[in-house]
């Protein structure tokens, strides 16, 4: 077990921002709920997946609705609604706990991401529980079934919501993950478009095998590369990418950007101009795709992470600007989707590319 400090805390961030690929929320939010925490004298105890008894009770919490913010239209449904006084993702917690009748003891982040990651952390370490050192995404994803729980059949229900007027929500029975992900996305686009929510509590003898073991850990080495690089002055991006297995694919300045809300996902395209050709980007809410020069690069499941070369750090979308320059980095999926199955839910087809999943970074790296 190791107790995390204020920096493993910050770099873990940093390298969930890396490993977002674009999604996983603001980092921002992230540092406000492990700050919360370390001001009520929380600490932060990390496990390794091997540490966890088998009759462990292990919960997925986490964030889900869109990155893009509301329109002055969009918030004015919400005129007089007050914020619940018990922040959503503890009273889910609290309240799931209760419907179980068992005590969590630990949980696992859904994704990598600067807000999702330390939403996971959030309501273990105020009820003095573990942070398990694993995920089943390896980076961050647009969808519930976009996991190794989906991939390996796992239930997600039931699953626990609150939304932050402190309306709570218990799915007690779901066909199966595609339909939990359509019912809780529903929950956030009624919901200012953001809900806590709380799935996949199991045993760890059931997750034991099916988690990504060792996420944690890598985001707060690169993160702590990251960091290092940019007070070295040196190149964040190409740092990464060689401590990731990765490589920059293209550096160029952001010609145009566009985001929108669409069905409870932040939808849009950057195009990048650099060296006499253009980079373009497909976004739902992590990056999904890229082209150069019309011609496909990249798709998910790799990784296609965006760094300003300015300042060094990785960029969370809709963070992107029109006039930034821009570091790209693709990193390798993690393995479960590289498989016939994990390509069929989250590969070229899903980010609406007619083409095979072929990986750049042989040819680049």
């Amino acid at each position: 077990m190791q107790t995390l400090t204020r920096q493993n805390l910050e770099d873990i961030l940093f390298g969930a921002v890396i490993l977002g690929a674009g999604g996983g929320g603001d980092i921002n939010e992230g540092r406000a709920l492990i700050d919360t925490a370390l001001a009520a004298g929380q600490t932060f105890d990390l496990v390794s997946v091997d540490e966890v008894p088998n009759e462990a009770l292990i919960c997925t919490p986490y964030l889900l609705g869109a990155i893009t913010p509301m329109t002055a239209e969009e918030e004015h449904v919400y005129a007089g609604m007050q914020d619940a006084e018990m922040d959503p993702l503890l009273q889910a917690y609290a309240e799931f706990q209760e419907h179980l009748g068992q005590e969590f003891y630990g949980t696992t982040p859904c994704e990598l991401g600067g807000s999702n990651t330390a939403a996971a952390f959030f309501p273990a370490v105020m009820n003095g529980h573990k942070i398990i050192d694993a995920d089943p995404a390896g980076r961050a994803v647009p969808e519930i079934t976009h996991s190794t729980y989906y991939l390996a059949g796992l239930p997600a229900a039931p699953i626990y919501a609150v939304n932050q007027f402190g309306e709570s929500f218990l799915i007690d029975r779901v066909k199966d993950d595609q339909r939990a992900e359509t019912l809780v996305r529903a929950l956030s686009q009624v919901s200012r478009n953001t809900i806590a929510a709380i799935d996949h509590a199991l045993p760890m003898r059931d997750l034991r095998d099916v988690l990504i073991p060792g996420t944690i850990s890598k985001a707060m080495h690169l993160g702590e590369i990251c960091r290092d690089a940019i007070a070295a002055g040196e190149d964040s991006a190409a740092l990464v990418a060689k401590a990731g297995h990765g490589a920059v694919v293209f550096s160029g300045r952001v010609e145009s950007v566009t985001y929108k809300t669409d069905q409870g996902f932040t939808i849009g395209q950057i195009v990048l101009s650099g060296a006499g050709s253009k980079l373009t980007v497909s976004v739902k809410n992590e990056n999904m795709a890229c082209w150069l020069d019309d011609v496909v690069l990249a798709t998910v499941p790799d990784l296609i992470c965006l760094f300003d070369t300015q300042t060094g750090l990785p960029i969370a979308n809709p963070d992107v600007v029109e006039g930034q320059d821009i570091a790209v980095v693709i990193l390798p999926a993690p393995d479960p989707f590289r498989s016939e199955k994990g390509l069929s839910i989250f590969g070229p087809a899903y980010a609406g590319v007619k083409a095979s999943f072929i990986s750049p970074l042989p040819l680049v790296s």
